[in-house]
Parts: structure tokens; sequence; C-alpha cells
């Protein structure tokens, strides 16, 4: 018999896996349903953060405005879960089709989720997605690989 523990974080995965089903069908609706309200996302794009589920969503629509088809992929995603909050890391790489046809294979970024269980459901309070920079230059490195 699996432990609550072992029961959270399959959950915790199904989340992950629909926030990849959500990006790859552009369902914002969707999407909407695994941030909590007060979502606070440190995205790559400007400002410095997002602050609420609406703005998480905008960035997201405007990846949409960018690409025919989305592809999104989470790779090596470690998850450490408490009785309310959990959270983990690992690597995404959003890549696909843009509209003007040319395929790209994206890039991958270090992800960081943190979860609330809000009333029996694991929902993301905050996320931050990140590129390693060069200090030399101080410009981002996006040609690494997991």
């Amino acid at each position: 018999m699996p432990t609550q523990r072992e029961v959270d974080e399959a959950k915790i995965r199904q989340q992950a896996d629909k926030i990849v089903e959500g990006l790859r069908a552009k369902d914002l609706d969707g999407l909407k349903q695994l941030y909590t309200t007060d979502v606070v996302s440190f995205d790559v794009e400007p400002p410095l953060q997002h602050v609420g589920v609406e703005a998480k969503l905008k960035n997201w629509a405007k990846v949409f405005t960018f690409f025919q088809d989305v592809n999104y992929e989470v790779r090596d995603l470690t998850l450490t879960v408490g009785d309310e909050v959990a959270f983990g890391h690992g690597f995404g790489r959003l890549s696909g089709t843009l509209k003007n046809g040319t395929a790209t294979c994206g890039m991958w970024v270090r992800v960081t989720f943190c979860f609330r269980k809000i009333d029996g459901n694991w929902l993301i309070a905050h996320d931050q997605v990140s590129v390693p920079f060069d200090m030399a230059s101080g410009k981002g490195v996006a040609d690494l690989e997991p």
C-alpha cells in the first residue's frame, strides 16, 4: 500500500505532465487550473517577476503567438514532498515549429516548481526558469544540455 507521500508525489508528477499536455495543446484554460491564483513566476522574460495566474498565462499566450506547434518536455524532475508544500527541480525545453514554418529544438532551461496542497489538489504557487550566464561576457548560455 503506497504511503501518503508516495500518493502526493504521484499527483504532483501528474501535474507536471499536465503542464506538458497543456502547452502542446495550447490550452490556457487547462494550464490555469495548475496554478494558484496568486502564483509568483520568475520566468526568463522580463520583468523580474510575474504575479498572479493571469500574468503567468500571458507568458504562455505569448509563446503560442510565436509557435504553430509547441512541444515541451521536463527531464530529471526531482521532488521533495511535505504535507502541505512540495518543491521540485529539473530541466525543461520548449521547442516546436514557429509560425513561419521554421523548426526549432529550443533550449534547455533550469526549472523549479513550488507546490501548495489546496483542498487536496497540488497547485503551483511559484516557478522559476533560468539559464546560466557567462560571467566574462554577461550573456546567457543557452546551448547546454542535461
